[in-house]
């Protein structure tokens, strides 16, 4: 399959959030705080349900605009506005200078394409990602969406990277090492030849955006922290359908596979339980 390859668009200017919705710490900042414990109270877990639902259904309203003919400037409207209608501040909008309210990534791009006027065509796939802020809380999540008419390689792909986001959660219980998580992810890819992305991870999250904690989607014999009640953290795998490598564009966000096939990946946020898991971002 041979489609034409992404090109950066013209980028709008940051939208506006009214002075009464909280921002984020790290608004205006170079860089965010990072660290917070991985085990969080139970007050936090309460902001954080409200926090994932939010986003949750900011990404089902975007989801229903993926359509060919719409800029993806027009999808970050609408997220964008969702957000503010619902008191939420939206996470990415100014999270280290990033200029948009949330992530959308075509074909190619693995993570951090940034809303322009690039217009959807009819066959693309394009990866919405959301997070949202409120009581002092973040919920993250994203989705891959079919454009039109997708062809059968690409909508197996993401098909399949949906089912591999949702065996890695399912391996999510207390007591287990956090590398369980990318063990199942990837031998799952492996049985249909898909590269795994390495270098971008899931990662804990609560009060603050990325807490410092690292979820691999990869067998990583490194990752051995021991999944414990209270944690919040993310996962959220990109599979490729060919090699994990990839280039950043000159904007310094937008990630592309190296050989240009065409990639997907979904999120969720997860709360560990006494004896298993919730996703908390469930619309």
């Amino acid at each position: 399959m041979t489609t034409q390859l992404l090109r950066p668009g013209n980028i709008s200017p940051m939208r506006k959030v009214p002075a009464q919705i909280p921002r984020p710490e790290y608004v205006g900042k170079k860089r965010p705080k990072t660290g917070e414990p991985d085990v969080k109270t139970p007050e936090t877990i309460e902001r954080m349900r409200v926090a994932g639902k939010i986003a949750a259904q900011a990404l089902e309203e975007v989801g229903k605009h993926v359509r060919p003919g719409v800029t993806t400037d027009e999808l970050d409207r609408i997220g964008h506005e969702f957000m503010l209608d619902h008191g939420a501040y939206p996470s990415t909008l100014g999270y280290r200078g990033f200029p948009k309210s949330l992530c959308t990534s075509i074909n190619e791009v693995i993570c951090h394409g940034i809303p322009d006027d690039t217009v959807l065509r009819d066959g693309d796939i394009v990866n919405v990602d959301i997070t949202a802020f409120i009581g002092g809380v973040h919920g993250d999540t994203d989705a891959t969406f079919l454009c039109g008419d997708v062809d059968e390689e690409s909508r197996l792909l993401v098909e399949r990277t949906r089912e591999a986001t949702m065996r890695g959660i399912r391996a999510v219980k207390p007591g287990r090492a956090l590398n369980v998580i990318g063990r199942v992810i990837e031998s799952y890819a492996k049985r249909f030849g898909y590269g795994v992305v390495r270098d971008f991870t899931g990662h804990g999250i609560g009060t603050t955006f990325h807490s410092g904690l690292v979820v691999p989607h990869y067998d990583d014999p490194n990752a051995t922290t021991l999944i414990e009640p209270g944690m919040t953290f993310t996962v959220e795998p990109m599979l490729t359908l060919g090699s994990h490598d990839y280039d950043i564009w000159d904007d310094g966000w937008t990630v592309v596979t190296k050989d240009r096939r065409r990639t997907a990946q979904f999120e969720h946020t997860l709360l560990v339980t006494e004896d298993g898991h919730e996703i908390l971002t469930l619309p």
